[in-house]
């Protein structure tokens, strides 16, 4: 077996890492969202026409929906980022990679965070000497499967526990596959050396709470943008796409879950507001939605851009692809058993 290795610290990558994204991404992300709707708001009588007024209730429903839930999952997530010291997931984990792999996935479910957030926090994990398999194994569940999602789809799907049984399941498999999957087969050429920034002295209580709302800004505006942007998308994918389309791939099992796994790497909604889009999309069966909701934690295009920032793109090439090909396959074979 070959593990991937850690690499030494230097800061020309670390310029790199931050380079990843403009500091305004989150501003132009929002600002894409809201410009449109606000003309269409202002636009006089075509703004009071029937296909105008679907598009403005679902957009406003999904972001006051999941609004909520994407502020309580940036905050645990910053605090968590903020107040929980590295070592404390050193300690937790089995020394063997291949029995820290699961431990790691499912550690996921206790540890809430936004996927922007887990990219930079399996970064500094490896930094510290946790095994790159195991950090990638909570990099992907981390997001997929804490309290504040499941509690999320619980309320998208009401009276369906099932669904939330099936995410669970099927994101916790993926995750722990593919941490298996990069220990036996990862090379050390595909993972960039990964940065670590040195803080120097000891840092008081004021210093931790400055990180957090530092954190909590910072993963709030990503994740908002993102957020109102996929409203929109996917008011705009209800009201405009003629319904002869949507039951071409409705109406295939095989092509509505392909259609929604690559709806959700474009969307690249957050995971804590994505259950009430799949929710919307009432016309696809249900084992595609939960396609929808394992891939679109774990692969979208804010994503693969934040993980070739982190760890270069050669990793984040080759482990997008192959997480997007194994969520399918798991989501496939738990929502073929349990929905």
């Amino acid at each position: 077996m070959t593990e991937a290795g850690t690499g030494t610290e230097s800061e020309a990558d670390g310029g790199r890492q931050g380079a990843a994204l403009p500091p305004y991404w989150p501003l132009l992300l929002v600002a894409a969202a809201v410009v449109p709707g606000v003309l269409l708001f202002v636009v006089g009588r075509w703004g009071d026409a029937p296909a105008v007024q679907a598009w403005r209730t679902v957009c406003l429903a999904v972001t006051v929906q999941a609004t909520p839930f994407l502020l309580l999952g940036t905050a645990l997530s910053g605090a968590i980022n903020a107040f929980v010291p590295e070592r404390v997931f050193q300690r937790v984990l089995p020394r063997r990679a291949a029995l820290a792999v699961p431990v790691a996935g499912v550690a996921g479910v206790v540890l809430p965070g936004c996927e922007c957030a887990s990219v930079p926090v399996a970064g500094s994990l490896i930094g510290r000497g946790v095994p790159p398999a195991a950090a990638f194994a909570f990099l992907l569940s981390a997001p997929a499967i804490n309290p504040v999602v499941l509690t999320a789809t619980a309320i998208a799907f009401p009276g369906q526990p099932a669904m939330v049984l099936a995410r669970l399941l099927a994101s916790l498999v993926t995750a722990v596959v593919m941490g298996w999957l990069w220990l036996r087969f990862g090379k050390a050429e595909w993972l960039r050396p990964v940065v670590r920034e040195q803080h120097g002295g000891h840092r008081d209580g004021r210093s931790r709470w400055d990180e957090f709302r530092r954190g909590f800004q910072h993963d709030f505006l990503h994740a908002g943008g993102f957020l109102v942007l996929g409203a929109m998308a996917a008011a705009t994918f209800n009201v405009a796409v003629p319904r002869s389309v949507l039951d071409t791939f409705a109406g295939s099992p095989w092509l509505s879950v392909l259609f929604l796994a690559g709806l959700a790497v474009l969307l690249a909604v957050c995971s804590e507001a994505d259950a009430f889009l799949a929710a919307s999309l009432t016309a696809f069966p249900a084992v595609a939605r939960l396609v929808f909701m394992v891939v679109g934690p774990m692969v979208d295009l804010k994503l693969i851009a934040l993980q070739a920032g982190t760890f270069g793109r050669a990793f984040a090439v080759r482990f997008s692809a192959a997480t997007v090909v194994v969520a399918v396959a798991c989501s496939a074979l738990v929502g073929g058993v349990l929905l």
